[in-house]
This record gives C-alpha cells, sequence and structure tokens, in this order.
C-alpha cells in the first residue's frame, strides 16, 4: 500500500487530524523548519506524541535564501522602482541566512517566491543594496529567493542546529535534508548525530541532479520537490526530471517520494482536478515508493479528504 508523508501545520496540527492519522498509511509526519518557530518546535513535538505513535520527521531550512519577516506582512514592489535589501540593519528588506548579503553582488537578479517579484542588484552601500525591481508584485515572510548564478551556501542554518539538538533530546530519528547538494551534506549530517538516523535527501537544485547518483548513494531515501526545483530547470521539463530521478533511484534500490502540487486543488476543493489524480496515478506507476502532502494538509481546508484520495489512487491502481 502506498506510503504517505504528511505535513503539519494549522490545518492538521491537531487533536482530531492526528488521532485520524494514526489509522490510515501515514509513514511520517513533517515539521517545515522553514515555517516553524523553533521556539515552539519543543511543545508541538510534544503534542503531536500525546496523539499520535507515527514517526515524527524534521525538514530542515538548509541551503536557500528566504525573506524574513517582513513587519506589515506584505511589500508592493512596483515596476522599475528601486527596493533596497539590508546588509546590517532593519530599516530595510532582510533575507536569510543573516550573512548572504556577503555573497551578493552587483547585477545579480533575484527571483522571489512563485511567480512572483524580480529584482536587480544595480548598486551597494555599507547598509544596503539598491535593487531594481524588473517584475512587479508583492513580496511577503519568509519566500523563498532563487538568484541566477551558483552560490554556495552552508548545507545547515542556524535554525537547523538547534533543532538538530532537540531532535536528539526527543529521539526524533528522521530528518529531510532540504537542497542536498552532494554526497557530502549527507554525510556532514550523519556525524552530527551519534545515533543512526533516516536521511531523506531533498531533489530539488541543480547541484542535486547533478550529483544523483552518490547522494543515492549516501542518503536512506530521496524525496524530489517539483516546486523548487522548477525555479532551476524550465517548467516543462519536471516531468521528464522526475521520471529519470525515480529510474535513478529504482536502479540503485533507494526509496523516492514526490512532492508539491500533488492534490493542489484541494487546498481550497473538496474536489481534486483529474489531472491532479492522473498525476498520482503516473507517479506511482512509474515506481514511486510515496508520496508527500505539504499545503494540501498543512494549511487545506480539506487535511483528511487529500489523504483519502491518494489512498483511493492507490487501490485503484493495485486493483
Amino acid at each position: 500500500m502506498i506510503k504517505i508523508y504528511t505535513t503539519l501545520g494549522p490545518a492538521s496540527l491537531n487533536k482530531d487530524f492526528l488521532k485520524y492519522a494514526n489509522s490510515r498509511y501515514i509513514k511520517l509526519l513533517r515539521i517545515n523548519l522553514s515555517h516553524t518557530e523553533i521556539d515552539s518546535l519543543d511543545e508541538i513535538i510534544s503534542f503531536i506524541r500525546k496523539y499520535s505513535k507515527i514517526p515524527i520527521c524534521l525538514d530542515t531550512e538548509g541551503a536557500q535564501i528566504r525573506t524574513s519577516v517582513i513587519k506589515d506582512n506584505v511589500i508592493f514592489c512596483k515596476k522599475n522602482k528601486i527596493l533596497k535589501i539590508a546588509k546590517n540593519t532593519d530599516k530595510y528588506l532582510e533575507l536569510k541566512p543573516i550573512d548572504i548579503y556577503k555573497k551578493l553582488k552587483v547585477n545579480d537578479i533575484l527571483s522571489i517566491d512563485f511567480d512572483g517579484v524580480k529584482i536587480q542588484v544595480v548598486s551597494e552601500t555599507k547598509n544596503y543594496f539598491n535593487c531594481k525591481i524588473l517584475e512587479e508584485g508583492n513580496i511577503a515572510s519568509n519566500k523563498s529567493i532563487l538568484v541566477n548564478r551558483s552560490i554556495k551556501l552552508d548545507p545547515f542554518t542556524s535554525k537547523d542546529f538547534k533543532a538538530f539538538e532537540i531532535a536528539k533530546k526527543r529521539n526524533i530519528k528522521n530528518i529531510a535534508l532540504s537542497f542536498t547538494s552532494s554526497k557530502n551534506d549527507v554525510h556532514e549530517l550523519r556525524k552530527i548525530f551519534k545515533k543512526k538516523i533516516n536521511i531523506v535527501s531533498k531533489i530539488e537544485s541543480k547541484k542535486g541532479l547533478k550529483n544523483l547518483s552518490s547522494i543515492l548513494d549516501a542518503a536512506d531515501q530521496i524525496l524530489i520537490d517539483r516546486g523548487d526545483l522548477s525555479k532551476e530547470v524550465p517548467i516543462h521539463t519536471i516531468p521528464k526530471m522526475q521520471k529519470y530521478i525515480i529510474k535513478q533511484a529504482l536502479t540503485k534500490k533507494t526509496p523516492v517520494y514526490v512532492a508539491t502540487n500533488l492534490l493542489e486543488s484541494m487546498v481550497t476543493k473538496r474536489e481534486p482536478t483529474r489531472a491532479e489524480v492522473n498525476d498520482i496515478y503516473n507517479t506511482l506507476i512509474d515506481g514511486a515508493s510515496g508520496l508527500v502532502l505539504a499545503a494540501e494538509t498543512a494549511i487545506g481546508k480539506y487535511p483528511k479528504e487529500c489523504i483519502d484520495m491518494i489512498i483511493r489512487v492507490s487501490k485503484t491502481l493495485e486493483s
């Protein structure tokens, strides 16, 4: 039967959902550290374990640039205007990790969130970067950013390291490693834990694709994050990439999971689209070990119905 990773969030972090999840085919309950305050993590783990024995998986922030918390929740950016990005002041838009400003350069182009704002660094001062807005839109808190050139980032953030210490204390053995770029990232994570852990390497970058073979050898499982991957490769190539990654994982006998937009319409609607059902069915036919629900169960209106739909599609395939 299908294995499901379920992401917890405001829609599912409650007693009713956790008790429901116990009777389904859920293999891991995923906590996304990118959207979880570190000061709340220990309390969240205690709450989950009060109602469910399903193993918990911490999904790291990893090697990714993001916007920090925005005081007024959103910044509207008008085309051709100038946006200031802070270096060492809180007067302007701040980015994470906190030292990323040391790696940005004039002429860098930053794409913020999916189909969002695009800006270009045109000059810099001691305290900030001046960025011309190329494509207008809204910038919100904690949104991912892609730079148009390769920038080397540490595989773990300061929040990740704090979360690892909590994981050790709470005996959490499952870690999803975001933006795995090489086998070395996997080896470095293993060194942090004295006990054996299950590492799920997330393939969501060109570097991860380039080093896929060695990552498959080093990791216990992999997860294809089609969302972030589609920022680095053209979206029309995602089906081809997914099939390629699954095929390579099957060759290496490494379990492979697929995430992003599986049941996106069910974030707001009770029924999926025909295309979504077809996507799930064919992903399983291709050999995926399981599926990962993200926004569908974290913030969606119908988290239970999403899980039931995946189970029904899986049973249809088996029959």
